[in-house]
């Protein structure tokens, strides 16, 4: 007979286990999966990769902990340009290794492409032609031969000289023919899902390719004409491969909505010149001249990939530690203990679980597949209907993207964006994320209400004294915030936090040693290849909008509006940041709002940390807007429900997120702006705002059901709460005094106007 203390340690024996896999990382239908050696091979790439940024960030140096100089390794820290250049490489590099160009079905039959993959392998030699040739570039370059000029070696390659000839006939087009031919053979090459693709291989080998010459040529004085029309020819012919394989590895790994969007501003570049209005340019830009500007710190290079080269693996890697030590089941089990006995428990867990998973994995439509696979099945068998199921997944999901203190990756990109500290960026955002979940929590109580739902049984779930005796494994979350808040910077708060969930996992049945740490690492190399590449592509769009202006004369746009009417200028500045998030992973989507809309906020009067949360709220919630909303298409594909009518719901839900950016644009101090009085009066508002917003939308006020009339009074008591000026708010009250009384005095019959069409 065991003793209890093992179940109460561990709670693997005494428990209900309802989160099981809940850490899994789920396997796309176009993700290679191998096995022997070319899994070795993988594995040990993917482990390099992470672990290189881990040392970069931290400044740690082999040479330092050995005493021995070894050439061949980095020494840290690297160069800023050189370490985002070798970043997005390694990202490329992995990614085509791992992801197919198609998505494998096993019904699918067998096609024969072997004479596809032969002309596939031949691009291999155009590829090592141009890789010779830029090592041959670094070689000269290192060599100190050339004349020095301000202290960085010259590059004169201009036109009739022979390093131009060198790099446009055996380095350019040869690492054009490479990368474009190895693209198109990659999209008719079929192989087994175990085995390489011979177009990969060759892409992997020409993104080596291209940050050699970069890291090569970046380091003399042409980074100064980075822009110009002076731009070394051979920065052009890299940025252009480049490029191409970053829309290749986003179409792979993100889907068609953000190349399509990226192709626009391409097209756009070069035909702005032809365009009426806002949208004209001057002069018509060069090939050249453009794409030397694009993979410079103005574009691919730029804030989007600083952020996730330093922040965002770093979160990636802490996700993957807390994976490894099986966290995330914790979490839901927790989350199933504390509120699966409320009425329509599941959804409700959704919610607490959603919250906690989602601010750390980043991806609102990842979060649904991770929590959603158990509870959407669990709120359809307490009596949800399925799209309701998923609209409820999808939109807490959502909110873990603006939950602090990590918030996905968004508030690292903001505080890159607008210098503002990351501390006051995840201050600011408590209150907004308070409105968010508590209105999430009301729509879906009230809807169980109206439905009569029960909670989950005892017996159906987990001890929540068994659980709280685990509440340790919180601690590297609370380490995480505590460093913060003391004052430290961010990778060594998340450093601490990741060193803290391997300490943690030895107080459980999943002990992390030397094996499991290697294989969390080589899980974040592989995690981080989708976000990575998104953000390349959006430092894309980022370069096009800074090279042409076109950002600038939306700022006009909104300074006409704001003529008119303010409002008017906030709702259009709401449907553009929309619009450009549509079908897209959060981090790009801010990134391109950012870009386009924020500037002509500010240039409206409105502080910059307002401005850049009003963008980034919808820059989020564009996951469950109609008529392209990942998160929601993801929910509806494990509830089983019609993904538009899904999206619909989960817009109806998380109706409050299209609210609360306008709460804040009013009153400033939900962001924490003002004295301690004015922050906690205005979240008590804001919530009782949210709270009636969320009563008159579901038709359920205080225990009954309310006629439409109420409804609508509810609805406007609701939005009097939104402006925050005491007047306004006493305003609300008083109409929800009013409303509460009519119900209970006045009972009016919720189903009247129902009858009366039954009467006609």
């Amino acid at each position: 007979m065991s003793d209890g203390n093992t179940g109460a340690g561990t709670g693997q024996t005494d428990e209900m286990i309802l989160a099981e896999g809940v850490d899994e990382e789920p396997v796309e239908s176009n993700r290679r999966m191998f096995s022997g050696r070319a899994y070795l091979v993988i594995a040990t790439l993917s482990t390099i990769y992470a672990a290189f940024h881990m040392l970069a960030l931290n400044g740690v140096s082999i040479s330092a902990w050995t005493g021995v100089e070894v050439p061949l390794l980095p020494q840290f820290p690297l160069e800023t340009w050189n370490f985002r250049i070798v970043h997005i490489a390694g990202a490329l590099g992995l990614g085509f290794l791992l992801f197919s160009a198609h998505a494998f079905h096993p019904d699918e039959p067998h096609k024969d492409t072997r004479i596809v993959s032969l002309l596939a392998l031949a691009l291999v030699i155009p590829a090592l032609v141009a890789g010779i040739t830029a090592l041959g570039f670094a070689r000269t370059i290192a060599a100190g031969d050339l004349p020095q000029m301000g202290g960085l070696t010259t590059w004169a390659a201009f036109p009739g000289t022979e390093i131009y000839a060198a790099e446009v006939w055996w380095f350019g087009i040869p690492l054009l023919i490479a990368t474009l031919g190895a693209i198109v053979t990659g999209w008719v090459e079929r192989r087994g899902r175990e085995l390489f693709a011979a177009s990969d291989i060759v892409l992997a080998l020409c993104g080596v390719v291209v940050a050699l010459y970069l890291v090569a040529i970046y380091g003399t004085a042409a980074r100064n004409s980075v822009g110009t029309p002076f731009v070394p020819i051979g920065v052009a012919f890299a940025a252009t491969a480049g490029a191409a394989m970053i829309l290749e590895l986003t179409r792979r790994v993100a889907g068609m909505a953000l190349v399509i969007i990226t192709g626009v501003f391409l097209v756009y570049t070069f035909t702005a010149h032809l365009l009426p209005g806002i949208l004209a340019v001057q002069n018509a830009y060069s090939w050249q001249r453009f794409f030397g500007h694009v993979y410079s710190d103005a574009g691919i290079i730029g804030p989007t990939t600083a952020v996730s080269s330093t922040y965002i693996i770093l979160f990636i890697i802490f996700a993957a530690f807390l994976q490894a030590s099986k966290v995330g089941d914790y979490f839901v089990n927790f989350a199933f203990a504390t509120a699966g006995r409320a009425r329509g428990g599941p959804a409700k867990v959704a919610i607490f679980a959603s919250g906690l998973m989602g601010m750390i994995n980043g991806t609102s439509a990842g979060n649904v597949v991770a929590t959603g696979s158990l509870t959407i099945p669990l709120m359809k068998k307490v009596g949800y209907r399925k799209q309701t199921a998923g609209a409820v997944e999808a939109a807490a999901s959502t909110g873990g993207q603006i939950m602090p203190p990590i918030m996905g990756a968004g508030a690292f990109i903001m505080a890159e964006i607008t210098g503002i500290p990351y501390q006051e960026i995840a201050i600011a955002a408590i209150i907004p994320a308070i409105l968010y979940f508590a209105s999430i929590y009301f729509m879906v109580d009230f809807e169980a209400a109206k439905l009569n739902m029960r909670g989950m049984r005892e017996d159906e779930l987990p001890k929540f004294a068994v659980l709280a005796r685990q509440a340790y494994l919180f601690i590297p979350i609370l380490i995480l915030i505590v460093a913060l808040f003391l004052g430290y910077s961010v990778i060594r708060a998340g450093t601490l936090a990741t060193v803290a969930a391997a300490v943690v996992s030895w107080l459980t049945p999943h002990r992390m040693g030397l094996r499991s740490i290697l294989k969390a690492f080589e899980l974040a190399g592989v995690m981080s290849i989708q976000i990575i590449a998104v953000c390349a592509c959006a430092g894309i769009i980022v370069g096009v909008i800074s090279l042409t202006g076109v950002g600038a004369r939306f700022s006009a746009v909104l300074l006409d509006l704001a003529g008119v009417s303010q409002l008017l200028a906030l709702f259009f500045a709401m449907c553009i940041a929309i619009l450009l998030g549509m079908g897209m992973p959060t981090t790009a989507a801010y990134a391109v709002a950012a870009s386009v809309v924020a500037p002509g906020l500010i240039q409206l009067g409105i502080p910059m940390l307002t401005a850049h949360f009003f963008v980034f709220y919808f820059a989020v919630v564009s996951a469950i807007t109609p008529p392209v909303a990942l998160a929601s298409y993801a929910a509806a594909g494990i509830s089983g429900s019609n993904p538009m009518e899904t999206s619909v719901a989960s817009f109806k839900i998380g109706i409050a997120a299209f609210i609360v950016p306008f709460m804040f644009f009013y009153n400033s101090a939900i962001l924490m702006e003002g004295s301690w009085f004015e922050v906690i009066r205005a979240g008590i508002t804001a919530t009782f705002g949210v709270f009636l917003l969320s009563a008159g939308v579901q038709g359920w006020f205080m225990g009954g059901r309310t006629a439409w009339f109420l409804r609508v009074a509810l609805i406007l008591a609701a939005l009097f709460m939104i402006e925050g000026g005491l007047i306004t708010d006493l305003v609300g009250v008083a109409a929800a005094v009013g409303i509460f009384l009519v119900q209970r005095i006045v009972r009016p019959d919720p189903d009247a106007t129902i009858s009366v069409r039954g009467a006609d």
